[in-house]
């Protein structure tokens, strides 16, 4: 049921973390994976590792939030690999955190357009490929950040991302009859390079893992494997939904 041979996967904010672990998983599950990110040296070492393992890789490095790249990643994916039939949309920031008062204009349009529009502009064109094929499966990075628990000092992060919540679901019910299902991942705290900008010391990174029932933080691996459940076969009557993925943390009180 995780079987991707024969698939076509673009993988957005593919160079470090949850979105490189979830690359490497899709080519050893026999997909053709287009890897976009800003970082083009990283998303160079990604594609390198997948070619190495046998797998196929291209890559493009641009800014999430710029329509043109969205567009020009699925371009890419056509070209060269003939078709789309996944994507996972994964970019994101946690933009200027502080006390909401002291938020500036800029830095809440910012950690918008590339944690909310950018994900809107991926899909925009993700959607045109997928319905030449009959089918699709596309897969939005949300968090339980905004969703189920609520943090200080992370309004903008939490605002764009409880927006990706509603724009699962408004796509879902749009795409669900040509064949396109539609979900999101929501993460608790996973061992990432973004992870480490709001726990920056051993005893703070302690304090967030003890907030989830399970007492630890998740590995990006860990994340990837459900990303690949919600774009594989093995998901396939579920669409429009915000599928937690977070150690508990959403539900635990000691």
């Amino acid at each position: 049921m995780h079987d991707l041979n024969g698939k076509v996967a673009i993988v957005v904010g593919a160079s470090s973390g949850i979105g490189r672990a979830t690359a490497l998983l899709f080519a050893s599950c026999g997909a053709a994976v287009v890897l976009g990110a800003r970082r083009r040296h990283e998303l160079d070492w990604v594609a390198k590792e997948i070619s190495s393992r046998g797998g196929r890789a291209e890559y493009l490095a641009g800014d999430a939030s710029d329509e043109g790249f969205a567009e020009s990643l699925v371009a890419l994916a056509e070209e060269r690999f003939g078709g789309l039939d996944i994507a996972f949309n994964n970019a994101g920031t946690l933009g200027e955190m502080g006390p909401s008062d002291t938020v500036s204009a800029e830095g809440w349009r910012q950690t918008l357009d590339t944690n909310l529009t950018g994900a809107f502009f991926g899909a925009k064109h993700q959607i045109r490929a997928m319905k030449k094929r009959g089918a699709g499966s596309i897969v939005f990075t949300s968090t339980f950040v905004g969703h189920t628990v609520g943090f200080p000092g992370v309004a903008a992060y939490a605002a764009s991302k409880a927006g990706i919540v509603g724009l699962t679901q408004a796509l879902a019910a749009e795409l669900g009859p040509v064949g396109i299902r539609v979900n999101a991942l929501l993460p608790g705290g996973t061992d990432t390079a973004m992870g480490r900008q709001m726990s920056s010391t051993p005893e703070q990174r302690r304090r967030v893992a003890d907030l989830h029932a399970l007492k630890r933080l998740a590995s990006p691996e860990e994340l990837a494997q459900s990303a690949l459940f919600l774009a594989s076969e093995a998901s396939s009557f579920m669409t429009g939904a915000a599928m937690l993925v977070d150690g508990g943390v959403s539900i635990n009180r000691t």
